[in-house]
């Protein structure tokens, strides 16, 4: 691609960080499905080792199909680079892991996937983590929750399962002001939505499995690194600015300047926790990508068509899409998502918890799953299923109340759509 000229994202979704294999010439990238790679020399070894060279040692660390992959999607983030993974869960870990110690916490938004909620409160208390739970709407709240133990800032752009949308820069500004950095997961939105980094995002972790894969095939999880903070501003972060033992001291931030995050997610967090993509997965994950702002506008435009259509059903209470004109969140669409609200949403029925449940039954086009993204559409009951491990009041603070189910719009055509769920919430009225 042509150098110092500025490429549009549908160009970028295709081919950023692709190039034809050299020794074939084949135009999509291969899958190297290869274990180890063969040294040019002893001399060779010796230096991918030392981390003095960049290359291919062993697929837990680095491989050639993921390599495409971490560059795009870093690249339509505006991230000076990328380290994928297992899994979204696999991201959120990896981002946490080069900042936490025994002792530190991380200040988070109540509303998170139920997972996260999991992870966060429960999972991470083995590390000698801790999270503290904060509404992101109260500015003031966030503030006082950040002591001179915490160490990252985290909350999803666009949140599930309520498509609520975060106020990403006045949360940026309160990171930057304690000197720690903003995680934000850009799942369900996608960077073809929002460009968190843009909005002052330090990190952005995704879930590769929903939307930029967008066929419910494979799991997968990114981290993308900005670039643009300062790891040696305040010792905070010393796995990054001091020292590290197990490269003869070498010094990460020092080192490797902008791509420190970077070099460390790779020969520190993929070579001891081993949370490695699989280059199938990430060749299935490049084949969706190259469609994800066609996918995008399609699951938008389809997305503000139903919830338009829900809000006024009869045996709807709610509905949450930040895309309505009624929604509290809809002034935000325009600065932080100005490509839409995304597709992914909660509708409050009037019966209660037993019309949640007849109305999934009811469902024929829309898939019963634990998932999002899909290019089909898709639902759950969150209170049963993803978010059942919470408490009552963490089911309230993230969205799953047990009257609400969590609609994921695909990119069939609307009006079947809305065939189905009329006849399912008729089901649903018993």
């Amino acid at each position: 691609m042509k150098d110092g000229h500025e490429y549009g994202f549908d160009t970028l979704q295709i081919h950023a960080g692709s190039r034809p294999d050299p020794a074939t010439g084949a135009r999509q990238t291969p899958i190297y499905q290869t274990t180890a790679y063969v040294f040019r020399d002893a001399d060779h070894a010796a230096a991918l080792f030392n981390l003095q060279e960049v290359g291919f040692i062993y697929s837990r660390l680095t491989n050639p199909t993921v390599a495409v992959l971490q560059e795009r999607i870093a690249t339509l983030e505006g991230g000076v680079g990328a380290v994928c993974c297992s899994s979204g869960h696999a991201a959120q870990i990896m981002a946490l892991f080069p900042l936490m110690a025994p002792g530190r916490n991380v200040v988070v938004s109540t509303r998170l996937y139920g997972g996260t909620v999991t992870q966060f409160s429960q999972t991470i208390k083995r590390f000698g983590w801790s999270a503290k739970f904060v509404d992101f709407d109260d500015f003031d709240a966030v503030r006082a929750a950040i002591d001179d133990d915490t160490r990252a800032v985290f909350c999803e752009s666009i949140a599930n399962p309520g498509g609520y949308i975060t106020d990403i820069p006045a949360i940026a500004g309160i990171a930057d002001g304690a000197g720690i950095p903003l995680i934000v997961d850009n799942t369900s939105a996608t960077p073809y939505l929002c460009r968190p980094i843009e909005l002052g995002a330090t990190l952005v972790v995704h879930s590769t499995t929903k939307y930029l894969t967008g066929n419910g095939t494979v799991t997968g999880g990114a981290i993308v690194d900005s670039g643009s903070f300062d790891w040696s501003a305040n010792g905070k972060f010393p796995s990054l600015s001091e020292p590290e033992p197990a490269y003869h001291g070498l010094r990460f931030h020092e080192t490797f300047g902008p791509l420190a995050f970077t070099f460390h997610g790779i020969a520190v967090g993929l070579r001891d926790l081993g949370m490695t993509m699989n280059p199938q997965g990430a060749h299935y994950t490049l084949l969706g990508i190259e469609t994800l702002s066609l996918r995008m506008q399609r699951h938008v435009e389809n997305a503000v068509e139903i919830a338009t259509w829900l809000e006024n059903h009869p045996a709807v209470e709610a509905v949450t899409y930040a895309g309505l004109p009624s929604s509290p969140y809809h002034g935000r669409v325009e600065t932080i998502c100005p490509r839409g609200a995304g597709a992914l949403f909660t509708v409050a029925l009037k019966g209660g918890y037993d019309a949640c449940v007849r109305f999934v039954n009811a469902l024929q086009i829309f898939s019963h799953v634990a998932n999002l993204g899909d290019a089909r559409s898709l639902v759950i009951h969150s209170a049963s299923t993803t978010h059942r491990q919470l408490t009552p009041e963490q089911q309230e603070a993230a969205g799953a109340a047990p009257n609400v189910v969590r609609l994921s719009i695909g990119i069939e055509d609307a009006g079947d759509l809305i065939a189905d769920l009329d006849q399912a919430l008729s089901a649903a009225a018993g």
